[in-house]
């Protein structure tokens, strides 16, 4: 299989539900997707078309959060990623864990540092940051500061 004919299978599979399909290089090709589409497009990527789940990436774009899914294709340089936009009343997206368990930790990594709600995901524990770290205070948003961080540790004490 070629680089033209995953990209042509993508479009063929789900002609209405492309957002936007942008070709940055014959490398990278990014697709913008509605979040309830998502587990969708993964499900045909990953098993459909023999990709590989790289990882997931999260940027906060002040009014909600952009989350990228980036998957390899072994035969070819070709990296795709679908790109979904949360918007921060609801940052609540279903889990690709049950496709993929390779997943797992990057949401729970993402949820942690983000506050992204994995729906269905088997185990949204804490990754990365203390037991004791506040609740409901993501060091990774735009809107995080130092400062409560501490004014919520001294309240605790």
């Amino acid at each position: 299989m070629e680089r033209k004919d995953i990209i042509s299978a993508i479009k063929d599979k789900f002609p209405k539900r492309i957002k936007k399909l942008f070709e940055k290089s014959t490398r990278r090709v990014y697709i913008d997707i509605d979040p309830k589409d998502l587990t969708d497009f993964v499900e045909f990527i990953f098993n459909g078309q023999d990709a590989r789940f790289c990882t997931a990436s999260c940027v906060d774009m002040r009014n909600g959060m952009e989350i990228l899914y980036h998957f390899s294709f072994a035969n070819m340089s070709l990296v795709v990623s679908l790109r979904v936009y949360l918007d921060k009343n609801n940052l609540s997206i279903d889990s690709i864990t049950p496709i993929m368990k390779g997943a797992e930790w990057i949401e729970r990594e993402i949820h942690e540092l983000f506050g992204v709600d994995f729906k269905n995901h088997p185990n949204l524990i804490k990754l990365l940051l203390p037991d004791n770290w506040p609740e409901g205070l993501y060091p990774l948003r735009r809107d995080y500061k130092e400062e409560d961080y501490k004014a919520r540790v001294k309240e605790e004490e």
